[in-house]
């Protein structure tokens, strides 16, 4: 028996379906090490993570007086009592509606910022955006900055380098226990929490809180950094269908830069941009992309290549906004004017001082477009409903349920008795006399099993603050007076000091007959 022939072609199908079974399904991670920089963007990325870390860890220490009867936490979520206090508004489990209007409001206002700045949320106000810049803060303060990192990771296992590590590691769970620690203090008196949370007299449900969120925040912010923004967020995936050509995003103008010169000095006889090559837009990229080719979805629109860009082009005595802000638009109009009879001329597109308008101007036109007009419709209709339907909302609600077995009750006296359950909700944060009256219905009086009062038409019922009172009422209608079947009447509660009354339609049964 011989061998079968074997092919050239078989060959390279047998070597490639080996090469294929060989490497991994998924590529390794490349660690990425951002050199430190500065410049106005850079900048802008400290002021808003000390604003946004300033509200986040002393928000729940700020105090409100709301009285002696109510929390003086300036924002709070009572989950015990049902409230979501934050200064003066309170926010009942029934007008959960604001809260949800809030979230749609955020959602709308995303949708207009990155419409109109691309993806400036995720570059400066992001939650994981700020964090892992903290954490990367106390990285270069420990193992210095990108160059020393590297040489670090690649350094043999000594004294100094585990002391950096654990350094390192030990500040990042200081700065996660931190970070669920002023969690819990938004759920609860902060100062009270504080005390028993270190006495260890809390509730288990806060120790268990800060345990996750100290392991989502050292592990999100410190281990993944941008793992996060480009494979577990979905925003890079729907930003796209945001932009549209006058969206400001971060641009890579190429029709200057290129061809590059991969170093400072040039050959005049040799076609050239102002790109040298040097790689500081890489460098400073918290992703680890390369700006150069154009728009990506890893971009988190920072602008730190911008601040290492025109450092460069500052240092080289060329214009800065090689890498700029700038809409599609620009760009397009940009390459159409600096392309001549012999190609792309960036001379061309000087102004008549001989600088290069690449560096996108503010202009408010940016918001006068169709698509940024309808989300700010959306976001200030959805916000003015909101402001209206808050200042006109009733503090006092009352609700009725009748008795279903039985339904009605005569009396030795011939009249007939209906059995309510009457429910007076006074949603302020001090006590209230709410005046209780029947009306609509002829001949008819009330009796309250908690009220020590005579049978009559109006009661005067004291009401706690921010307290649900329910209420037995057992309302009677004499015999002449009595129509068969169903009688619609009305319950009314009012509030005389401040005017507020709330009403309920309610019916009174009768035999049919």
């Amino acid at each position: 028996m011989t061998a079968p022939d074997i092919q050239p072609h078989d060959v390279e199908a047998i070597n490639a379906g080996a090469k294929a079974k060989a490497e991994p399904l998924y590529a390794a991670r490349e660690r990425i090490h951002p050199k430190r920089v500065s410049g106005q963007f850079r900048n802008l990325k400290w002021i808003v993570m000390l604003i946004t870390l300033g509200i986040y860890y002393i928000t729940p220490w700020i105090r409100w007086d709301r009285g002696p009867f109510a929390p003086d936490q300036a924002v709070l979520i009572d989950m015990a009592n049902r409230r979501f206090y934050f200064f003066f508004i309170e926010i009942w489990p029934q007008e959960f509606i604001f809260v949800a209007g809030l979230l749609v409001m955020a959602g709308v206002g995303l949708f207009l910022v990155t419409s109109v700045v691309g993806r400036a949320w995720c570059g400066y106000a992001c939650p994981q955006t700020v964090w892992t810049d903290l954490f990367l803060y106390v990285e270069r303060f420990i193992e210095g900055d990108r160059n020393a990192r590297i040489r670090l990771d690649k350094a043999p296992l000594t004294f100094d380098k585990y002391r950096k590590r654990i350094s390192k590691h030990i500040i990042w769970l200081m700065i996660a226990v931190a970070t669920g620690g002023a969690w819990i203090f938004y759920f609860a008196d902060a100062p009270t929490l504080l005390y028993q949370f270190v006495t260890l007299q809390a509730a288990p449900i806060a120790y268990g809180t800060v345990a996750v969120l100290t392991f989502t925040t050292y592990t999100l912010g410190g281990v993944l950094r941008e793992q996060v923004c480009i494979y577990m967020c979905p925003w890079p995936r729907i930003q796209a269908a945001m932009l549209d050509e006058d969206s400001l995003v971060v641009t890579y103008n190429d029709w200057r830069g290129e061809p590059r010169t991969h170093g400072a000095k040039r050959d005049a006889d040799i076609p050239h941009g102002d790109c040298i090559d040097c790689n500081a837009c890489v460098a400073v990229c918290p992703t680890g992309i390369d700006i150069r080719d154009g728009q990506q979805l890893e971009c988190i629109t920072c602008a730190l290549c911008i601040d290492a860009c025109d450092d460069i082009m500052g240092k080289l005595g060329r214009d800065q906004g090689l890498i700029s802000y700038a809409t599609l638009r620009d760009y397009n109009q940009n390459v159409a004017t600096a392309t001549g009879p012999e190609g792309i001329d960036p001379t061309r597109v000087r102004d008549d001082d001989g600088f290069i308008p690449t560096i996108r101007q503010f202009d408010w036109k940016i918001f006068l477009r169709v698509r940024t007009l309808i989300y700010f419709g959306v976001w200030a209709a959805i916000g003015g409903a909101m402001l209206v339907a808050l200042l006109a909302r009733d503090r006092l609600e009352l609700n009725v349920q009748q008795d279903r077995n039985p339904v009605f009750v005569q009396l030795s006296d011939g009249s007939i008795r209906n059995g309510y359950t009457v429910k007076l909700l006074n949603m302020v944060p001090e006590p209230r006399v709410i005046f209780l009256s029947l009306e609509g219905l002829p001949g008819a009086t009330m009796e309250i099993n908690e009220i020590d009062q005579p049978a009559g038409t109006s009661f005067a019922v004291p009401v706690d603050p921010d307290t649900l009172r329910t209420l037995r009422v057992f309302i009677s209608q004499p015999p002449f007076a009595q129509e068969p079947g169903s009688t619609r009447f009305v319950l009314k509660a009012e509030d005389k000091q401040s005017f507020e009354a709330d009403s309920y339609n309610a019916i009174f049964k009768t035999p049919e007959n």
